[in-house]
C-alpha cells in the first residue's frame, strides 16, 4: 500500500503517447494499479498529457474503475450505470456531478462508524452490511429516477405481472414517490440507531 502523502500540491503524473504513466515526484514509471493504490491511500494527484499539458485525470480515473470492474470487483450495478448514461446530454446533466459528490461524501464520512457499530452488534455482521448496502443503493437509484422525471422507464421483467392491454397501469405521482423515499430513509435511520445501541 502506498503511504499517504502530506497535504500540498498534488503529485503530477505524465501520460505519454505510448500510454506509459510517469510519476514526476518519484521519477519512475507507474501503472494504473499504482494509481489505484494512491487513490486508496488518499494521495492527491493529477494526470497530464505529456505532450500538450492537458489535464486528463478524469479519463484516467475512469479507466481505473473500468480495470477494477473487469477484474470482477463489481461495484457499480448495471441499473445504476444505465441510469447514469441516460443523463448524458439531458437537461439535468449539470446537476448530477454535484449530487453524486454529496452522496458519496456523506457515505464516506459514515462508513467507518457503520462498520464499527455493525461489528459490535453482530460480531462481524458482513451479511447485515450487505443488506444495508443494498437498501442504500436501492434508495439511491430511486432518488436518481426522481431526479430525472423524464428518464426512460426500465423494460418490464418476466417476473412482473402483465396487464391485459386494456387498462394502462397507474403512474405514481412525484409527491408519492418522495414520501415513499422519505419513509425508506427514516426506516434505515432507525435500523442504524438500533444497531448503534446494541452491544
Amino acid at each position: 500500500m502506498v503511504e499517504e502523502q502530506p497535504k500540498g500540491d498534488p503529485v503530477v503524473i505524465k501520460k505519454y503517447a505510448n500510454r506509459r504513466l510517469y510519476n514526476t515526484q518519484t521519477s519512475s514509471y507507474v501503472t494504473l494499479d499504482h494509481l489505484c493504490d494512491m487513490v486508496k491511500a488518499g494521495t492527491e494527484f493529477e494526470v497530464r498529457d505529456a505532450r500538450t499539458g492537458e489535464e486528463i485525470t478524469r479519463s484516467v480515473l475512469t479507466q481505473i474503475i473500468f480495470e477494477e470492474e473487469a477484474k470482477g470487483q463489481s461495484l457499480l450495478p448495471i441499473k445504476f450505470l444505465r441510469q447514469l448514461i441516460r443523463f448524458y446530454g439531458d437537461s439535468l446533466q449539470g446537476f448530477v456531478p454535484g449530487y453524486l459528490d454529496m452522496s458519496m461524501d456523506s457515505f464516506t464520512k459514515n462508513q467507518e462508524a457503520m462498520r464499527n457499530r455493525i461489528a459490535e452488534a453482530f460480531g462481524g455482521g458482513s451479511q447485515v452490511i450487505e443488506t444495508i448496502t443494498r437498501q442504500n443503493l436501492a434508495m439511491f437509484e430511486r432518488a436518481m429516477q426522481m431526479f430525472s422525471p423524464f428518464a426512460v422507464k426500465p423494460a418490464r421483467t418476466e417476473e412482473e405481472p402483465k396487464t391485459n392491454g386494456t387498462t394502462p397501469e397507474p403512474k405514481a405521482k412525484p409527491s408519492e414517490d418522495i414520501s415513499e423515499l422519505k419513509s425508506e430513509i427514516e426506516q434505515m435511520r432507525k435500523q442504524l440507531a438500533e444497531l448503534s445501541q446494541r452491544k
